[in-house]
């Protein structure tokens, strides 16, 4: 039988409730009850330090998979609002509040909400607004997350990151909550950070839900963001977003087409615009239904058969508890990017097309590439050409009237119609130069445009999992881990992977106590349990 940690309610310090676990009694920690202080660690790395422990108190793999999959028995726990903190690993405090039903069984699984607030670049600092409920956005019975983020720790921020991965694993540890639904939410930057969130770290969370939010404020260059971005990973898991068609920050005009690009390259968004509404919430009354009903239709799968992902970085070891531990740089379930480099049988851009790339549609071209109004290249045999403009020419005026305030020539052209007389008067020599034609340009494909700029190399995977056969697309990657798990894989039969079209192991792999309880004490997730790591390297 196990036994349940017994929890007590610690005097509460700035506001804070903390709590202690007090061990089960130095008789129960036997070969009938090894998870006792297994269930009790209060973190992931404390139930790291009782893996060697557990694996040799003579339980079987099989003991212990049944008892991972049922999970620890829970206890009664604070309801109402409550108040805890939590600390990253680079040490910052993190203040978060609990929004739990007041009928809290602990013997029912509970669906769970993390809402993230906007306003963050105005806030100094991380401590609580208001009577930290989830207010007027209130939905179906669960329990609300509400965290807080401020200018120093934004939600687009690694520490970020880190702390909403570190709340899902205190509130499972805490509360019975159903590993998949956890879904992320958030209102204006609080939306902007939930698509930055699943572009980083997608493993623990069923759906994301921005509202009022917009990918492409990521693109802004003064907010710093950590790291480089891959819209590819927002294929993972679906998307419920909402916009204002008057919002004067980002209106649907704008957002409109990024929901279509990012729908063409295969994410999966349904998207409720409201024409009428501005930068707030009221719509809510009349979309609350609908968002409960998609969070409802769309459960985490814990083990899903088709996977994409893409990191500038790998793990350091991938059969260190820590590496296995960290949010989904280089992670995404059961697939861990290793170590990144290019091999000589990478898969091309018809293979893996990028999501950063934006394709346009065929657009008149009239030659000259400006920077802002100075030519710096002529296409041989371009109009440009043709009128007469030269690399080096300052562009002063088309048709009499001033182009200093467009971005470049390509705009200040763009209201012209094809056969139009054209006039530009350019600064060439320091001297002033008048050019006379047509306006003939030709239609091109523009390049795509490049969603996030990227500042060095990246890796990616693709898997499809058919039975126990894995086929992986791969770009920029040495190295990866597969791990298995017996709900998804027949252990009694040959694994295959094949990589870029070639056949890279096929053999049968064994259960691993020790590695069933590493991945364990990371993920404590009932659903999502792995009985084996299968290093795939791939040789240039």
């Amino acid at each position: 039988m196990l036994h349940s940690p017994r929890v007590r309610v610690l005097p509460a310090a700035l506001g804070v409730i903390a709590y202690a676990v007090v061990s089960a009694t130095p008789q129960s920690r036997t070969m009938d009850d090894p998870f006792a202080a297994f269930w009790s660690a209060p973190t992931a790395a404390a139930a790291a330090e009782l893996v060697q422990t557990v694996a040799k108190s003579g339980i079987t793999f099989e003991d212990a998979y049944r008892r991972l999959s049922e999970g620890r028995a829970y206890g009664p726990q604070p309801t109402g609002v409550v108040r805890l903190t939590n600390r990253t690993a680079p040490g910052v405090d993190h203040n978060f509040i609990l929004n739990v039903p007041e009928s809290y069984d602990p013997a029912r699984r509970y669906q769970v909400r993390i809402h993230l607030h906007g306003g963050v670049m105005g806030r100094a600092d991380n401590r609580t607004v208001g009577a930290g409920t989830i207010g007027a956005l209130a939905g179906a019975e669960q329990i609300y997350v509400i965290p807080y983020a401020w200018s120093a720790s934004p939600w687009w921020s690694d520490d970020e990151v880190l702390e909403l991965h570190d709340i899902v694993d205190a509130v499972r540890r805490r509360y019975n909550v159903d590993e998949n639904r956890v879904v992320l939410s958030g209102v204006s930057d609080g939306g902007t950070g939930a698509y930055y969130v699943a572009m980083r770290d997608t493993t623990p969370y069923a759906a994301f839900l921005p509202l009022n939010g917009f990918l492409m404020v990521l693109a802004n260059h003064d907010l710093q963001i950590d790291g480089p971005l891959f819209p590819n990973n927002l294929r993972n898991k679906p998307f419920f977003a909402v916009n204002g068609g008057r919002d004067p920050l980002y209106p649907t005009s704008i957002v409109d087409p990024y929901v279509a690009h990012l729908r063409s390259g295969g994410v999966s968004i349904d998207y409720h615009p409201q024409p009428d509404a501005g930068h707030n919430t009221q719509w809510w009354p009349q979309v609350k239904d609908v968002f409960e009903q998609f969070v409802l239709e769309h459960p985490r799968s814990p083990l899903p058969d088709t996977l994409t992902w893409e990191t500038a970085s790998g793990t350091a070891d991938p059969g260190v508890l820590g590496a296995a531990a960290a949010p989904g740089w280089s992670r995404a379930h059961w697939l861990v990017i290793d170590r990144l480099g290019a091999q000589k049988n990478d898969a091309d851009a018809n293979a893996l097309p990028d999501l950063n790339e934006e394709h346009r549609p065929p657009a008149p071209e009239f030659g000259a590439r400006t920077n802002g109004m100075h030519v710096f290249r002529v296409a041989p045999g371009s109009n440009a050409e043709r009128i007469g403009l030269k690399p080096g020419d300052g562009v002063l005026r088309l048709n009499d009237e001033s182009v200093g305030g467009y971005e470049d020539l390509d705009e200040a052209l763009k209201n012209l119609k094809p056969g139009a007389d054209i006039t530009l008067f350019v600064a060439r020599d320091n001297l002033p130069v008048e050019l006379r034609g047509r306006y003939e340009p030709q239609m091109a494909m523009p390049p795509p445009r490049q969603l996030f700029d990227r500042g060095g190399p990246s890796g990616r995977v693709d898997l499809v999992r058919r039975g126990n056969t894995v086929e992986a697309t791969t770009r920029g990657v040495a190295a990866f881990t597969l791990l298995l798990s017996p709900g998804q894989f027949d252990f009694a039969r040959p694994v295959k992977v094949v990589v870029n079209g070639r056949t890279i192991i096929e053999r049968r792999v064994t259960k691993d106590l020790r590695t069933l309880l590493k991945w364990a004490a990371a993920d404590n997730d009932r659903t999502m349990l792995f009985a084996a790591e299968l290093a795939i390297h791939l040789v240039r």
